[in-house]
């Protein structure tokens, strides 16, 4: 390179260096001048406002999307600042929850942060699948269909049953259903509903130890059966302390070969009741007892095909370690109000109850 060239080039850079310089010594006096407007939201609002960056939309799409949300007032003094900042090259794409409330540097900060906003979904215990898929629907952006399409039958044909290697004792056929792990959960909006039930799965796994699994083995139970029988449990008892009670009547019916005749599965049988708006009949027929269904352990030996609603773990123990008990009836207390049940070992102790409570013994 000749000593022309070399000095040109020289020049170039030092022109280059002070444009830099300058543009920076701009910005930081246009900041400067407009600090009140930075310092100032638009409002007091703090209701969340859901918005979103789509990937590979520039700084000048983002400034006048959170314009028309009324986010912020001036799509200039947005540009200049996340680019003084050097936030204009970290803001990630992704759904936030924003608010008027917010100042425009709080607002370019949560957007490079990258902390979308999440969704907010709590199962109870005790609920059968259209029921969780539901609550999975007025919760989230997931619609009941596509959640219950997935748990029904669609989860054999994704990764779902490769993640979790307790699936291998789900029936290929069967719905997820008791699996479904009852608790709350954070899920980012835009979550699908395999990422919801992915986070159901990992609680169960987590949750259902490899000693409680071994339990269940003890007890001459598959993890299925073990999660069946746990689901009626679940149903049956309110109380944590009666929990391992009634799972040793259970246990107890199915020893010496007596029919489960747990009400739950019926109720399960008969499915969803408009006259009620619910899935759980509350009152229960003589007639209802004679549903032809596999369910029906009125008229079925043994446990039903699957479980019927999705345990929490305080039944799930119950199931994998019930009480040793001479009981093998039992019935809701009449004379309480907390849900608690009398138990009786023989069928002349349970009537006696039955009468106790009101109700008219057959004559023998």
């Amino acid at each position: 390179m000749n000593r022309g060239v070399k000095i040109l080039f020289l020049l170039l850079a030092a022109f280059l260096v002070l444009g830099c310089e300058l543009e920076t010594l701009y910005l930081n006096a246009y900041i400067e001048a407009n600090q009140e407007a930075l310092d100032t939201p638009m409002g007091t609002d703090e209701t969340p406002i859901t918005f979103t960056v789509a990937p590979g939309q520039s700084i000048a799409e983002i400034a006048g999307n959170l314009k028309a949300k009324r986010l912020i007032a001036d799509t200039e003094l947005f540009r200049r600042y996340v680019q003084a900042k050097g936030i204009d090259q970290s803001i990630q794409a992704g759904t936030y929850e924003l608010s008027q409330a917010m100042t425009l540097p709080q607002i370019a900060r949560a957007l490079e942060s990258g902390a979308t906003a999440e969704q907010q979904v709590a199962i109870p215990e005790g609920k059968r699948i259209e029921e969780v898929a539901e609550l999975v629907a007025e919760q989230t952006t997931i619609a009941a269909a596509d959640f219950l399409a997935l748990v029904q039958t669609g989860w054999s044909s994704t990764t779902l049953v490769a993640n979790h290697d307790f699936l291998a004792q789900v029936p290929l056929t069967a719905t997820l259903e008791g699996f479904l792990f009852p608790d709350t959960y954070r899920v980012p909006f835009g979550a699908t509903a395999q990422d919801v039930v992915d986070r159901m799965l990992q609680n169960f796994g987590a949750k259902v130890t490899p000693e409680l699994r071994q339990a269940f083995s003890t007890q001459g139970l598959s993890l299925y059966e073990g999660i069946t029988l746990a689901a009626i449990v679940e149903r049956e008892a309110v109380l944590d302390v009666e929990r391992p009670v009634i799972a040793g009547v259970f246990y107890n019916r199915l020893r010496d070969g007596w029919p489960l005749s747990t009400d739950p599965t019926v109720q399960y049988a008969l499915g969803y009741r408009p006259d009620e708006g619910s899935w759980w009949k509350r009152f229960l027929t003589f007639d209802d007892l004679e549903v032809a269904s596999p369910y029906n352990t009125y008229r079925n030996l043994g446990l039903p095909p699957g479980p019927i609603a999705s345990p929490g773990l305080s039944a799930i123990a119950a199931a994998a370690q019930p009480a040793e008990t001479q009981f093998y009836f039992f019935m809701v207390d009449c004379a309480k109000q907390d849900g608690s049940h009398v138990f009786a070992a023989t069928n002349d102790e349970h009537l006696a109850n039955y009468a106790r409570c009101g109700g008219v013994v057959p004559e023998p």
